[in-house]
Order: C-alpha cells, then sequence, then structure tokens
C-alpha cells in the first residue's frame, strides 16, 4: 500500500508495473487499461504504429503525464513522487528531446553526466565511451545546432546512458537512424540486459519485436497482447506451422481430422501448410497421416511467420473480440 511521499512498500521485482492505467484527453481516450510488469534484467518492447499510445503510456511511467485513472509504480516508488536517487537510476530518452544547441556534442553529454552527479573523472570517462559507442566522438566538438536527425537522435541515446543506470526507457531511440546504426543501439541494449538493466523500448519497427525478452502489442490506446515472441507467433497461429509437399496431388482436406492438426490450407496441387500443436511432435504425426490416406510426403519444413504478420492477426483478433458485444446487441 501507499506509504507516505508516494513510496510503496513493495520489493523492486517488478522493475515497473502498470495496473488498470489510462489516460483521457478531454472525450479521446489515448491509453485505456494497460497492465503489465516489467521483471529485472529484462527488454520489454512497446510495438504499435504511430498514435497507439505508446509515448503516452511512456510518459505516465515516468511521471511527466498523470494518469486519469489506474497505478504505476517504478523501481518500488509512484514516478509523480521519486526521489532523486530513484532518478539518477533511470535513463530516458523521450520522443522529444531537448538539447543545448550552443553546446558541443561532448559538452552536452558531459553536462547531462554532470546534473546525474558523476565527478569529473568518471564524468570524461563515461563521456568519451558512449560518444563511441555510438560514433560520435569524431564530431565531439561539433555545436548540437549544426548535426543531422540521426547525429541528434545518437546525442540524445548517449544522454540517456551517460550515467549507467539501472532502468533505461527509451522512446522510439531507432527512429531516424541508418540500420547499420540500428544494429549497434540494439547490441548495446543487448550488452547492457547481461550487465543486468532493465529496458523498456518503444518502436514502431514491427520487426524490433524480434530484439526483446517479451513485447507489449499496443493499437488504439489497448494492450493487444504481452509475451515473448515466441509465445505471440504460437498465439497469431493457434500453434506452429509446417510446410508439407507431397510426390503426387494431395487433398490436405483430408487431414482435418488428425489429432494434433489444427487446421490444414491447400496452397498447391502439391503442397500444403499445417497447423499443429509443436512442429517437432506433428511433423511425423502428418507425415503418417498422409501417407494412411495414400499420398507421400518428399519434404517438410517449420514455418516462421514474420512479425508483421503476427502483429496484424493479433490486432486483428483484438479487434474482432472487442467489437463482438456490439454485434450482439445489434
Amino acid at each position: 500500500m501507499a506509504q507516505g511521499g508516494g513510496r510503496i512498500d513493495a520489493t523492486v521485482d517488478p522493475v515497473v508495473r502498470t495496473t488498470d492505467l489510462t489516460r483521457r484527453f478531454g472525450a479521446f481516450t489515448a491509453v485505456s487499461g494497460v497492465s503489465l510488469e516489467v521483471r529485472a534484467g529484462a527488454v520489454l518492447g512497446v510495438v504499435g504504429p504511430s498514435g497507439s499510445g505508446k509515448t503516452t503510456t511512456i510518459r505516465m511511467v515516468m511521471g511527466s503525464l498523470r494518469p486519469t485513472s489506474g497505478d504505476v509504480t517504478v523501481l518500488g516508488e509512484r514516478p509523480r513522487s521519486f526521489r532523486r536517487q530513484t532518478r539518477e537510476r533511470i535513463g530516458y530518452m523521450p520522443q522529444q528531446f531537448i538539447l543545448y544547441p550552443d553546446l558541443t556534442v561532448r559538452e552536452n553529454v558531459d553536462f547531462v553526466a554532470s546534473l546525474y552527479g558523476l565527478f569529473i573523472a568518471r564524468r570524461r570517462r563515461r563521456t568519451r565511451a558512449v560518444l563511441e559507442l555510438l560514433n560520435l566522438w569524431p564530431i565531439r566538438d561539433r555545436q548540437a545546432r549544426d548535426l543531422s536527425g540521426g547525429e541528434r537522435r545518437r546525442l540524445e541515446l548517449a544522454c540517456a546512458l551517460v550515467h549507467e543506470p539501472s532502468l533505461l526507457v527509451l522512446d522510439e531511440p531507432t527512429a531516424g537512424v541508418d540500420p547499420i546504426l540500428r544494429r549497434t543501439i540494439w547490441d548495446e541494449i543487448h550488452r547492457l540486459r547481461d550487465d543486468g538493466v532493465t529496458s523498456i523500448v518503444t518502436t514502431q519497427y514491427v520487426t524490433e519485436a524480434e530484439e526483446c525478452d517479451a513485447v507489449a502489442i499496443i493499437s488504439g490506446g489497448r494492450l493487444v497482447a504481452l509475451a515473448p515472441p515466441a509465445e505471440l507467433r504460437r498465439r497469431a497461429l493457434g500453434g506452429e506451422a509446417i510446410e508439407v509437399e507431397t510426390e503426387a496431388t494431395f487433398d490436405a482436406g483430408l487431414l482435418t481430422d488428425t489429432p494434433e492438426v489444427h487446421r490444414v490450407r491447400q496452397t498447391s496441387l502439391r503442397t500444403f501448410e499445417a497447423i499443429v500443436d509443436d512442429a517437432g511432435s506433428g511433423t511425423p504425426i502428418v507425415v503418417d497421416a498422409v501417407g494412411d490416406r495414400g499420398g507421400t510426403v518428399t519434404s517438410i519444413r517449420e514455418l516462421t511467420p514474420t512479425f508483421e504478420e503476427v502483429f496484424a492477426q493479433l490486432v486483428e483478433s483484438s479487434d474482432a473480440v472487442a467489437e463482438a458485444p456490439l454485434e450482439r446487441g445489434g
């Protein structure tokens, strides 16, 4: 329960917890009933299109926006009542970061490091380390006003990393950067995770879900799904997919009553896709079932849907469930 000053009498695991988090702007609901937990040392990806409610959710987690209803705790405290020591454990890169245009790249990072209380020797060491990591060291003496969009984004990330936080919250860190730098950023997030740092990363790039330990899919302000990437694939498909090729023409519809086969889809006269509980155990069952019905399997392989397909299927299914009561009501 709440203690004086907004403290929560709880352990720091989960590092972040939201409960029925909702934010309205007048009659518009930007975020509706989002409940999730982020465990220590994990990378949570918050995935959704522009305008889906990702940034609004992050702003409530960081305390810059008050929820209309619901609750959020970060590192055991409510964000609006963070102690200084707690804020110093968090690295935050908002979508709109304010740099000092008259300061150089190095001076911007050094200044942020000083705000977090880093003494001069460590401050210089950490400033150089993050600038080298993000390939900004060669332009360390360039003023921030003269940077390109991608260089500004890298500088913003450097400012979030310089004090070595235990919780890193990054709102669209890879937006507007090239694929090589995007890879570098994710490699650094993974390295930090291996050192025990917890990260929350929002992204419009659905494929980046693969980089995360767990993925929260947000659409229309609602939490559509929250699970590891592999589980989201299973949920979208209803199991695991295999592609089967037969020696001669074969009617896949003959397999609809086969145990462990949830559904089949004919893709050509000699090929079909089957959804099974488990690809490993389901493969021999499908091979035997084809043989029992007069066919011969010549090849079989597991299919891995793209995360774009997974995202689209989960959002579509969620929308159908949300609209169902209205349809029943006429």
